[in-house]
């Protein structure tokens, strides 16, 4: 199938400054503890477009991209929207990280930058702009509120399979691995520690949840749901876009221990998914979000430690908190969850901001 337009770098290119970069460490995230945003905080929206849904973090929309606008031609395409909002324990917290909704989607324009320049022909993104004043049918007020945080993508029918990489042990994995020395059904090694690198990433499917908690599933179920050959590409697919990322990310002086993709494949004029079956040369698509504190695991490899949690750039600092919480009986991880503390705020934000300007080589203004 065709694309209007080409698989390029959406905007401006990132990758120019790279002698000014700073490998992230501890101190990083102490200068950023003191910051005060100004950028406007975002925990909902409601725009005058249709096929709004919510999820934990995100408001996705509808749009029909004009002919001659970012596409090309005319396009079917979905606005990803990265309000404020925070979750933990699938539950989502009542207060924002101010700011946190740009910094997710900056990251992710970054890493599909780096997708296609690296992959070229052989991975299509669905990425087309980052750019709100792209989006037909919003007033000023509006695009200004969408600055900085929103993608338009591509639609494309979804893959109803997580594409989960983990490369070193941690999470879900170790409490498996403790219990039987597998994860997903993987035997490994015996003597590894929680927290160790894996002699090489394994790719660990799961089943995508609209509610609730994702499941893991083998690779046979992952077939099963999706067709041999389109999971086999994707398993291939994945893999490497985790080995870029990670390759990158420890030249940054951060380690990607694990990350989750998503994909979607073409849809026609009648807004009917390509099959892979019916159509073999069909090629995926990368969407969604992609390499992020939210979609992964950062940790600062100057901390790196095997043998215990490790410290983070991504939310698992929030997860912390929020389990100390449970464990002294003042939360049960059901909703309404609790008021963050400011300082649980600020340093969140701090770390986030602190992994952006290890991979991206310079601040981000809020």
């Amino acid at each position: 199938m065709l694309y209007c337009g080409e698989q390029k770098t959406v905007g401006k290119t990132l990758f120019s400054n790279r002698g000014a970069r700073m490998t992230a460490s501890s101190e990083t995230i102490l200068d950023y503890q003191a910051l005060t945003t100004t950028t406007t905080t975002l925990m909902q929206t409601d725009l005058p477009l249709p096929g709004r849904r919510q999820g934990k973090v995100r408001d996705i929309y509808e749009a029909t991209l004009p002919a001659g606008g970012v596409a090309g031609c005319e396009t079917h395409a979905l606005l990803i929207i990265a309000t404020d909002r925070i979750s933990a324990f699938d539950v989502v917290m009542p207060n924002p990280i101010p700011g946190k909704g740009v910094v997710l989607t900056q990251i992710s324009k970054f890493w599909f930058d780096m997708v296609a320049e690296k992959f070229g022909d052989q991975l299509q993104h669905h990425l087309l702009s980052v750019d709100s004043n792209d989006i037909p049918g919003l007033t000023d007020q509006q695009q200004n509120q969408l600055a900085g945080r929103v993608m338009i993508g591509r639609k494309t029918g979804v893959v109803p399979v997580e594409c989960v990489v983990r490369g070193y042990l941690a999470g879900s994995g170790w409490k498996e691995y403790s219990r039987s020395q597998t994860v997903c059904g993987i035997k490994l090694p015996a003597g590894l520690k929680q927290c160790d690198k894996l002699p090489e990433p394994i790719f660990t499917p799961s089943t995508k949840a609209d509610v609730g908690h994702d499941e893991n599933i083998s690779f046979e179920q992952a077939c099963d749901i999706a067709g041999a050959p389109l999971m086999n590409k994707l398993r291939d697919l994945s893999l490497a876009i985790y080995n870029m990322g990670h390759d990158y990310a420890r030249g940054c002086g951060i380690i990607l221990a694990d990350t989750k993709f998503e994909f979607g494949l073409p849809i026609d004029d009648a807004h009917t998914t390509v099959s892979s079956t019916d159509t073999p040369d069909a090629k995926p698509i990368l969407i969604d979000e992609v390499l992020t504190p939210d979609s992964s695991r950062f940790w600062p490899a100057d901390q790196y430690e095997p043998g215990h949690d490790q410290p983070s750039f991504d939310k698992q600092y929030v997860r912390n908190y929020l389990q100390e919480l449970v464990d002294n009986g003042r939360w049960n991880k059901t909703p309404p969850a609790p008021v963050l503390p400011d300082e649980i705020v600020r340093n969140t934000l701090a770390k986030y901001l602190a992994a952006y300007r290890a991979l991206i080589g310079y601040d981000l203004s809020l």
